[in-house]
């Protein structure tokens, strides 16, 4: 029998609040939170945590990582074979959750084989929603070949096959969707637009047909899953949540007509700042060309002005970080990154019940309520007043739970 945790002594952040609170107590037991309450709590048996008043709040969720993209520049993963690939995969699985990331969304190259390993308890990581390869046109996004290369013999021996796939023509794309949702794909990933880390499509380029991209919504959705859309420009944008995507990522160039579409029609933006500010920090250090910097300095400037649009066109803009290779350390600075032109409670809501309504699982993932899965970390002070706390590689949280279990614990709770 699983004996209860109950939480007292707290402040308590659950999003739907502005602010921390006072008076409450938490009770988990097994895998959910069975009880909150505005008045002390009489549990025989439980194990008593006294937060020393610090605050908690729900478990932090990032809706666009690549736990597969162990390199800054992407064609170096052509020499990594499968088992290296995925033994860097792991670290940086157990890297996220370490941060106080107790789910993360992959956007391409994670497979179901490392999402059951986490499952079964074999790996440490994140609850993890996967796409299963990126999915893009010939010379598009997901095609990251040399111009001299006529392609990949399999992915079974190349980090870079095993990420994205190509497919042209809606047969090509309907085949190719049924495939990563035969392989345990929780969403599509498609490529609606050009991108920075990618050889030879222009950033503003237009990739997919209509009648493609109507292919893989209908395919996805017959399945019971949904297609999200790497897009930068307003046209890509709007091209995309007219064929009836669900969630737009990056969306850097988006403009009042785009963001009003995507409004009309309940479309979510997955911004991701970061990773464009550390690209231009730190990414020609590991081997990064001037050609994709070039573009990522095109779209560094319009990401802070899409969520200005999308908060005025009323889109709800969940938490991202997009980072490759080492740049991943920077994962939780998206916090900082958006608190310059956002609050901090909107930022912490952009990373727990609005990225919870991203991954389908809105009451069980981002809030701290009864039925909810107990996700919690545990923070040294108040992060609506200094999102930094939810920086600094988790150094600030005290303790980090996962279903129940203490998966980082400086307390000394879980002896």
């Amino acid at each position: 029998m699983t004996t209860p945790i109950l939480f007292r002594n707290l402040q308590l952040l659950d999003p739907a609040f502005d602010e921390p609170r006072g008076g409450y107590e938490v009770v988990v037991e097994g895998e959910r939170i069975r009880e909150v309450s505005d008045v002390p709590v009489s549990l025989a048996g439980a194990q008593v945590v006294d937060c020393g008043g610090r605050t908690l709040m729900p478990g932090l969720i990032d809706c666009h990582v690549h736990s597969m993209h162990s390199e800054v520049y992407t064609r170096k993963l052509e020499d990594i074979p499968m088992t290296l690939a995925a033994a860097r995969g792991a670290r940086r699985l157990k890297e996220m959750l370490h941060r106080g990331f107790t789910t993360v969304r992959d956007t391409g190259g994670t497979d179901w084989g490392m999402k059951q390993a986490i499952e079964q308890g074999l790996l440490p990581g994140p609850r993890l929603f996967i796409a299963g390869r990126s999915i893009g046109p010939t010379g598009g996004h997901s095609d990251g070949r040399a111009r001299t290369s006529p392609g990949y013999a399999c992915p079974c021996c190349n980090g870079m096959a095993f990420l994205r796939v190509v497919a042209d023509g809606e047969d090509g794309v309907r085949k190719t969707v049924r495939e990563q949702m035969r392989q345990g794909a929780d969403h599509i990933k498609i490529m609606a637009s050009g991108g920075v880390a990618s050889p030879n499509d222009p950033l503003d380029s237009l990739q997919f047909t209509m009648e493609e991209m109507e292919a893989a919504v209908e395919e996805a959705e017959n399945f019971g899953r949904y297609v999200l859309a790497h897009a930068y420009s307003a046209e890509a944008i709007t091209r995309a949540v007219t064929a009836g995507v669900r969630t737009i990522e990056h969306g850097n160039l988006i403009d009042e007509a785009a963001a009003k579409l995507m409004a009309e029609n309940g479309a979510y933006l997955v911004a991701n700042l970061v990773a464009y500010v550390a690209m231009k920090e730190r990414a020609a250090d590991f081997g990064m060309p001037a050609v994709m910097l070039e573009k990522n300095d095109m779209v560094l400037e319009g990401g802070y002005r899409s969520l200005e649009i999308c908060k005025a066109a009323g889109v709800k803009v969940a938490y991202g970080s997009d980072l490759l290779g080492a740049l991943n350390e920077d994962q939780s600075r998206e916090f900082s990154i958006r608190a310059e032109v956002q609050s901090p409670i909107e930022v912490i809501r952009a990373a727990t019940t609005i990225a919870a309504e991203v991954v389908r699982r809105p009451g069980l993932l981002g809030t701290v309520a009864a039925g909810a899965w107990a996700d919690l970390i545990l923070v040294d002070g108040d992060p609506t007043k200094d999102v930094t706390l939810l920086e600094g590689q988790g150094r600030h949280m005290p303790f980090i739970m996962k279903g129940g279990a203490f998966v980082a614990d400086r307390l000394g709770l879980a002896a």
